[in-house]
Protein backbone atom coordinates (compact mmCIF):
# COMPACT_ATOMS: atom_id res chain seq x y z
CA UNK A 1 0.00 0.00 0.00
CA UNK A 2 1.63 3.49 -0.68
CA UNK A 3 0.20 6.42 1.30
CA UNK A 4 -0.04 9.71 -0.11
CA UNK A 5 -0.07 12.37 2.00
CA UNK A 6 0.39 15.52 -0.02
CA UNK A 7 -3.11 16.42 -0.89
CA UNK A 8 -5.76 16.52 -3.08
CA UNK A 9 -5.57 16.69 -6.83
CA UNK A 10 -5.70 20.60 -7.43
CA UNK A 11 -9.26 21.33 -8.06
CA UNK A 12 -10.85 18.45 -6.79
CA UNK A 13 -13.47 18.90 -4.33
CA UNK A 14 -12.09 18.70 -0.44
CA UNK A 15 -13.89 16.82 2.22
CA UNK A 16 -17.55 18.61 2.46
CA UNK A 17 -17.57 20.25 -0.31
CA UNK A 18 -20.45 19.73 -3.00
CA UNK A 19 -19.57 18.72 -6.29
CA UNK A 20 -21.01 20.50 -9.62
CA UNK A 21 -24.03 19.50 -11.03
CA UNK A 22 -26.38 21.08 -13.68
CA UNK A 23 -29.65 20.29 -11.82
CA UNK A 24 -31.86 23.21 -11.24
CA UNK A 25 -32.26 24.35 -7.10
CA UNK A 26 -28.71 22.65 -6.58
CA UNK A 27 -27.23 24.70 -3.00
CA UNK A 28 -23.97 25.33 -3.36
CA UNK A 29 -21.71 26.42 -0.34
CA UNK A 30 -20.25 29.68 -0.28
CA UNK A 31 -20.61 33.09 -2.31
CA UNK A 32 -20.76 33.34 -5.71
CA UNK A 33 -17.98 36.03 -5.29
CA UNK A 34 -16.37 32.68 -3.65
CA UNK A 35 -17.29 30.60 -6.25
CA UNK A 36 -16.22 32.19 -8.96
CA UNK A 37 -12.48 32.60 -7.29
CA UNK A 38 -12.86 28.79 -7.13
CA UNK A 39 -12.94 28.94 -11.00
CA UNK A 40 -10.72 31.12 -11.86
CA UNK A 41 -7.92 29.70 -9.83
CA UNK A 42 -8.36 26.30 -11.62
CA UNK A 43 -7.42 28.79 -14.45
CA UNK A 44 -4.37 29.60 -12.93
CA UNK A 45 -3.44 26.15 -12.28
CA UNK A 46 -4.11 25.21 -16.10
CA UNK A 47 -1.61 28.16 -17.20
CA UNK A 48 0.87 27.23 -14.34
CA UNK A 49 0.75 23.25 -16.17
CA UNK A 50 1.06 24.72 -19.22
CA UNK A 51 4.09 26.68 -18.76
CA UNK A 52 5.78 23.72 -17.22
CA UNK A 53 4.83 21.33 -19.93
CA UNK A 54 5.54 24.03 -23.05
CA UNK A 55 8.58 25.03 -21.46
CA UNK A 56 10.38 21.80 -20.51
CA UNK A 57 10.80 23.11 -16.90
CA UNK A 58 11.92 20.44 -14.18
CA UNK A 59 12.61 20.39 -10.80
CA UNK A 60 14.14 23.50 -9.28
CA UNK A 61 13.41 25.98 -12.59
CA UNK A 62 11.83 28.98 -11.63
CA UNK A 63 8.23 29.91 -12.23
CA UNK A 64 6.64 33.27 -13.44
CA UNK A 65 6.40 35.54 -10.81
CA UNK A 66 2.61 36.39 -9.48
CA UNK A 67 2.22 39.48 -10.82
CA UNK A 68 3.12 37.44 -14.42
CA UNK A 69 0.80 34.72 -13.84
CA UNK A 70 -2.23 37.62 -12.93
CA UNK A 71 -1.36 39.11 -15.77
CA UNK A 72 -1.51 36.26 -18.30
CA UNK A 73 -4.65 34.25 -16.51
CA UNK A 74 -6.57 37.43 -16.16
CA UNK A 75 -7.01 37.12 -12.41
CA UNK A 76 -6.21 38.68 -9.25
CA UNK A 77 -3.40 37.92 -7.13
CA UNK A 78 -5.49 36.45 -4.33
CA UNK A 79 -6.83 34.10 -7.30
CA UNK A 80 -3.46 33.24 -8.09
CA UNK A 81 -2.05 33.11 -4.20
CA UNK A 82 -5.25 30.51 -3.82
CA UNK A 83 -3.61 28.28 -6.75
CA UNK A 84 -0.33 28.29 -5.90
CA UNK A 85 -1.39 26.72 -2.69
CA UNK A 86 -3.29 24.18 -3.97
CA UNK A 87 -0.32 23.49 -6.57
CA UNK A 88 1.95 23.32 -3.46
CA UNK A 89 -0.19 21.35 -1.10
CA UNK A 90 -0.31 19.00 -4.62
CA UNK A 91 4.08 18.70 -4.19
CA UNK A 92 3.99 20.42 -7.96
CA UNK A 93 5.88 23.66 -6.46
CA UNK A 94 7.58 24.90 -3.89
CA UNK A 95 7.49 28.75 -3.24
CA UNK A 96 10.57 30.56 -0.84
CA UNK A 97 10.23 33.80 0.30
CA UNK A 98 11.50 36.21 -1.21
CA UNK A 99 12.65 34.24 -4.00
CA UNK A 100 10.09 32.95 -6.29
CA UNK A 101 8.01 29.86 -7.32
CA UNK A 102 9.43 26.97 -8.59
CA UNK A 103 9.06 23.86 -10.15
CA UNK A 104 8.88 20.92 -7.02
CA UNK A 105 10.80 17.44 -7.68
CA UNK A 106 9.32 14.08 -7.84
CA UNK A 107 8.30 12.90 -4.37
CA UNK A 108 10.27 10.88 -2.91
CA UNK A 109 9.65 7.02 -1.54
CA UNK A 110 9.88 5.86 2.04
CA UNK A 111 9.14 2.64 3.10
CA UNK A 112 9.15 3.11 7.13
CA UNK A 113 8.73 -0.58 8.21
CA UNK A 114 11.61 -1.67 6.46
CA UNK A 115 14.32 -2.23 9.42
CA UNK A 116 17.33 -0.34 9.39
CA UNK A 117 18.59 2.73 9.04
CA UNK A 118 17.19 5.88 7.15
CA UNK A 119 18.75 5.32 4.22
CA UNK A 120 17.75 1.89 3.53
CA UNK A 121 14.14 3.14 3.99
CA UNK A 122 14.21 5.43 1.15
CA UNK A 123 13.70 4.59 -2.25
CA UNK A 124 15.86 8.22 -3.52
CA UNK A 125 16.81 7.71 -6.45
CA UNK A 126 20.12 5.47 -7.83
CA UNK A 127 22.96 6.82 -5.78
CA UNK A 128 21.03 7.63 -2.41
CA UNK A 129 24.34 7.58 -0.56
CA UNK A 130 25.66 10.51 -2.29
CA UNK A 131 21.91 12.86 -1.74
CA UNK A 132 21.87 11.85 1.63
CA UNK A 133 23.33 14.01 4.30
CA UNK A 134 23.43 14.29 8.10
CA UNK A 135 23.90 17.21 10.26
CA UNK A 136 23.65 16.35 14.16
CA UNK A 137 21.63 18.93 16.19
CA UNK A 138 22.56 17.69 19.67
CA UNK A 139 23.23 14.86 21.90
CA UNK A 140 21.99 15.13 25.61
CA UNK A 141 21.93 12.62 28.22
CA UNK A 142 18.60 12.77 30.82
CA UNK A 143 15.79 11.42 32.14
CA UNK A 144 13.27 9.96 29.61
CA UNK A 145 9.51 10.34 30.25
CA UNK A 146 7.79 7.64 32.05
CA UNK A 147 5.99 6.78 28.90
CA UNK A 148 9.46 6.22 27.09
CA UNK A 149 10.79 4.84 30.33
CA UNK A 150 7.34 1.84 29.98
CA UNK A 151 8.63 1.77 25.94
CA UNK A 152 11.94 1.06 26.06
CA UNK A 153 11.53 -1.40 29.30
CA UNK A 154 13.87 0.71 31.58
CA UNK A 155 13.89 1.85 35.49
CA UNK A 156 11.77 5.53 35.39
CA UNK A 157 15.14 6.71 37.48
CA UNK A 158 17.54 5.73 34.54
CA UNK A 159 19.38 7.72 32.07
CA UNK A 160 18.91 7.85 28.24
CA UNK A 161 20.62 9.43 25.38
CA UNK A 162 18.42 12.24 23.52
CA UNK A 163 19.90 12.71 19.87
CA UNK A 164 18.66 14.80 17.51
CA UNK A 165 19.38 14.85 13.75
CA UNK A 166 18.50 16.66 10.46
CA UNK A 167 19.20 14.44 6.97
CA UNK A 168 19.41 16.58 4.31
CA UNK A 169 18.43 15.38 0.68
CA UNK A 170 20.63 17.40 -2.33
CA UNK A 171 21.32 19.45 0.18
CA UNK A 172 17.73 20.56 1.56
CA UNK A 173 16.16 19.50 5.01
CA UNK A 174 14.19 16.38 4.59
CA UNK A 175 13.75 14.05 7.41
CA UNK A 176 14.23 16.00 11.56
CA UNK A 177 15.14 12.55 13.22
CA UNK A 178 15.47 12.29 16.86
CA UNK A 179 16.19 8.45 18.71
CA UNK A 180 16.32 8.02 22.45
CA UNK A 181 18.94 5.25 23.52
CA UNK A 182 19.19 4.05 27.02
CA UNK A 183 22.62 4.62 28.38
CA UNK A 184 22.68 1.11 29.93
CA UNK A 185 22.82 -0.11 26.53
CA UNK A 186 24.88 2.40 24.85
CA UNK A 187 26.93 3.61 27.52
CA UNK A 188 30.59 5.74 25.69
CA UNK A 189 27.83 6.94 22.95
CA UNK A 190 29.13 10.96 24.10
CA UNK A 191 32.43 9.87 23.04
CA UNK A 192 31.34 8.89 19.20
CA UNK A 193 29.73 12.00 18.34
CA UNK A 194 32.05 12.18 15.37
CA UNK A 195 30.68 9.45 14.32
CA UNK A 196 27.40 10.25 14.76
CA UNK A 197 26.60 11.72 11.39
CA UNK A 198 26.50 8.39 9.79
CA UNK A 199 24.26 5.57 10.26
CA UNK A 200 23.02 5.21 14.26
CA UNK A 201 22.32 2.07 13.57
CA UNK A 202 25.27 0.73 11.74
CA UNK A 203 27.13 2.02 14.84
CA UNK A 204 25.38 0.54 17.32
CA UNK A 205 25.13 -2.78 15.44
CA UNK A 206 29.27 -2.21 15.59
CA UNK A 207 29.93 -1.17 19.10
CA UNK A 208 27.13 -2.74 21.15
CA UNK A 209 25.81 -5.48 19.36
CA UNK A 210 22.35 -3.60 19.04
CA UNK A 211 21.16 -5.15 15.94
CA UNK A 212 17.77 -3.41 14.54
CA UNK A 213 15.18 -6.76 13.61
CA UNK A 214 11.88 -5.80 14.75
CA UNK A 215 10.02 -2.49 14.61
CA UNK A 216 6.61 -0.67 15.56
CA UNK A 217 5.69 2.86 14.15
CA UNK A 218 2.86 5.09 14.63
CA UNK A 219 2.56 7.33 11.75
CA UNK A 220 0.31 11.14 11.88
CA UNK A 221 -0.18 13.94 9.92
CA UNK A 222 0.06 17.59 12.01
CA UNK A 223 1.13 20.98 12.03
CA UNK A 224 5.02 21.07 13.13
CA UNK A 225 5.66 23.62 15.86
CA UNK A 226 7.51 26.97 14.95
CA UNK A 227 11.47 25.19 15.66
CA UNK A 228 9.97 22.09 13.34
CA UNK A 229 9.20 24.12 10.22
CA UNK A 230 12.37 26.85 10.61
CA UNK A 231 14.82 23.21 10.30
CA UNK A 232 12.78 21.89 7.92
CA UNK A 233 12.35 25.16 5.66
CA UNK A 234 8.51 24.53 5.55
CA UNK A 235 6.23 26.79 3.77
CA UNK A 236 3.40 28.69 5.49
CA UNK A 237 0.30 26.53 6.55
CA UNK A 238 2.23 23.23 5.86
CA UNK A 239 2.42 20.04 7.26
CA UNK A 240 4.42 17.35 7.90
CA UNK A 241 4.41 13.20 8.80
CA UNK A 242 4.89 12.28 11.89
CA UNK A 243 6.27 8.84 12.69
CA UNK A 244 6.69 7.29 16.20
CA UNK A 245 8.66 4.01 16.27
CA UNK A 246 10.44 1.93 18.69
CA UNK A 247 13.95 -0.72 17.56
CA UNK A 248 14.38 -3.74 19.29
CA UNK A 249 16.56 -6.95 18.47
CA UNK A 250 16.19 -10.30 17.59
CA UNK A 251 15.38 -11.29 21.56
CA UNK A 252 12.81 -8.00 21.25
CA UNK A 253 15.32 -5.72 23.64
CA UNK A 254 13.86 -2.25 22.79
CA UNK A 255 16.56 -0.18 22.50
CA UNK A 256 15.54 2.82 20.50
CA UNK A 257 12.46 5.16 20.58
CA UNK A 258 12.61 7.73 17.56
CA UNK A 259 10.43 10.49 15.72
CA UNK A 260 11.19 11.50 12.42
CA UNK A 261 9.14 14.34 10.91
CA UNK A 262 8.55 14.27 7.37
CA UNK A 263 7.22 17.44 5.16
CA UNK A 264 3.92 16.03 3.91
CA UNK A 265 4.26 17.72 0.62
CA UNK A 266 7.77 15.68 -0.01
CA UNK A 267 7.21 12.08 0.60
CA UNK A 268 4.77 9.36 0.20
CA UNK A 269 5.01 5.88 2.30
CA UNK A 270 4.68 2.23 1.08
CA UNK A 271 3.45 -0.43 4.10
CA UNK A 272 3.78 -4.20 3.91
CA UNK A 273 1.72 -5.54 6.45
CA UNK A 274 3.11 -7.62 9.42
CA UNK A 275 1.77 -8.79 12.77
CA UNK A 276 1.85 -6.84 15.79
CA UNK A 277 2.97 -6.91 19.28
CA UNK A 278 1.94 -3.63 20.58
CA UNK A 279 5.16 -2.99 22.49
CA UNK A 280 5.20 0.45 21.61
CA UNK A 281 2.40 2.57 23.53
CA UNK A 282 -0.29 4.46 21.23
CA UNK A 283 0.43 8.03 20.45
CA UNK A 284 -2.00 10.29 21.40
CA UNK A 285 -0.67 12.93 24.55
CA UNK A 286 2.16 10.28 25.22
CA UNK A 287 5.27 11.80 26.90
CA UNK A 288 8.26 11.83 24.37
CA UNK A 289 10.75 13.82 26.38
CA UNK A 290 13.64 13.55 27.74
CA UNK A 291 15.08 16.06 30.78
CA UNK A 292 18.09 16.95 30.71
CA UNK A 293 20.62 17.05 33.45
CA UNK A 294 21.45 20.47 33.35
Amino acid sequence: MVLDLGGSKPGSPGPGEARGRSNRGIWRPGTREQQRTALLYERVVDLVEQIIADQGLGPGDKLPSYTELADRAGVSLITVRRALDELERAGRVRRHQGLGTFVAGPRIVAEPTRAGSLLATLAAGDEPAARLQTRVLGLERGEPSADLSQALRIPRDSQAWRLRRLRLLDGQPAVLETSVIPVALAPELEAMVGRLDGSLYDLLAAEYGLVDSYEEQYLEVLAPTHEEARLLDLPARAQVVRIRGLSADETGLPFDCFEQLYPAHQFVFAFSGSATRQLLPAPGSRDWKVRSQE
